[in-house]
């Protein structure tokens, strides 16, 4: 099976149409598909319901989907300074379903894993606990938590060979394994496609039975979202 394709469109093509869920990888600007996320802008795909924990920064990233109106639905864990995003939702142009970040990850392990529904006691008293279910178990109160799955995942790696492997450089794997096992199709965007048998199997991150589609990143620009410098002493 062909799984290298020649450009962020060609490895959407066929899987993209209004009213979709998408996950896309990244924490902050770290490891997000900036290739894939530009050919969805590109794409005019609408309604979309977008699972990420954040929804990229002030004209980067997520943010085009916001700023063309084609995200619906956010379910996310951090706001940020996202401007956009706060005036979408305090307009109610744009649903948010926060979720904290620990528990945002394990609903997308779980999806990924077969696991419909898990207890945790993060968010119990809270409004991230109403309207769902509440147990005790051992003297303590937990509160029920469901999958995340989707229909795509686009997803950021550093390397990838022709059978789909994939390696993450350091903080830029954050959510990218996990959602690559949590949707019906999976697109990883490489900084580098390496032949077959490159990688040694103990250090292949996320297997290739998870990744439908693979391409070579056209936007890799990893802006730093906030720079902190420390003042030169004066010689």
């Amino acid at each position: 099976m062909q799984k290298i394709f020649s450009s962020p469109e060609a490895a959407l093509e066929g899987t993209l149409f209004d009213g979709m869920t998408i996950m896309s990888g990244g924490f902050g600007l770290s490891g997000n598909p900036e290739s894939l996320i530009h050919a969805l802008e590109q794409s005019g795909v609408q309604d979309l319901t977008v699972i990420s924990n954040n929804c990229g920064a002030d004209g980067f990233g997520l943010w085009t989907l916001l700023n063309k109106r084609q995200i619906r639905k956010m379910i996310s864990s951090y706001i940020g300074e996202n401007k956009l995003f706060e005036r979408l939702y305090l307009a109610g142009e744009l649903e948010l379903e926060l979720s904290p970040q620990g528990t945002l990850a394990e609903r997308i392990r779980a999806g990924g894993a077969g696991i419909p529904a898990f207890y945790t006691r993060t968010g119990v008293g809270t409004v991230v606990a109403e309207g769902k279910p509440v147990e005790e178990f051992e003297g303590q109160l937990y509160v029920r938590e469901t999958w995340l799955r989707a229909d795509l995942a686009v997803i950021k790696a550093w390397r990838g060979d022709p059978a789909g492997n994939l390696m993450f450089r350091k903080t830029a794997r954050n959510f990218n394994p996990n959602m690559a096992t949590a949707a019906k199709i999976t697109v990883a965007e490489v900084e580098e496609i390496v032949p077959a048998g490159t990688f040694d199997p103990d250090c292949i991150h996320t297997p290739g039975i998870y990744v439908n589609r693979v391409v070579q990143c056209t936007i890799n620009e990893k802006r730093i979202e906030k720079r902190t410098v420390r003042q030169r002493e004066e010689t």
